[in-house]
């Protein structure tokens, strides 16, 4: 079984959901997520805030960020277990990071030192 992570990528960074719509997608995301785990398949994961962020570039130049001005942030991720790149796609497509037009969810097998990649 190989490990894959559910990478959420948020179009628009700059919209602001109210309190209430942030408790409402955090209940779906956690209910979403005991489904993984009840199938003993979730590993780990975690959100992403902007708050203490940065951007770290070529020669050492370092930028506050990233910001709402940015076309695409990544607003978390989560490892899961997988028999294949389909099931964890399976996976993915619950997500309800999904629900935003434009977001979307990306799907990538984790390395391992096996020498295939």
């Amino acid at each position: 079984m190989d490990e894959y992570v559910l990478i959420f990528r948020h179009e628009d960074g700059s919209k602001v959901a109210s309190p209430e719509q942030i408790q409402v997608w955090m209940q779906q995301t956690m209910d979403w997520i005991g489904g993984i785990a009840a199938q003993n398949k979730f590993i780990s994961g975690t959100g992403l805030p902007f708050a203490d962020a940065r951007v770290v570039r070529h020669n050492s130049v370092v930028t506050n960020g990233p910001f709402g001005d940015v076309k695409e942030t990544i607003g978390g991720f989560i490892i899961v277990k997988a028999d294949s790149v389909d099931e964890a796609v399976g996976f993915a497509k619950g997500c309800p990071v999904l629900q935003g037009e434009g977001n979307s969810v990306e799907v990538r097998k984790i390395a391992k030192n096996d020498g295939v990649h």
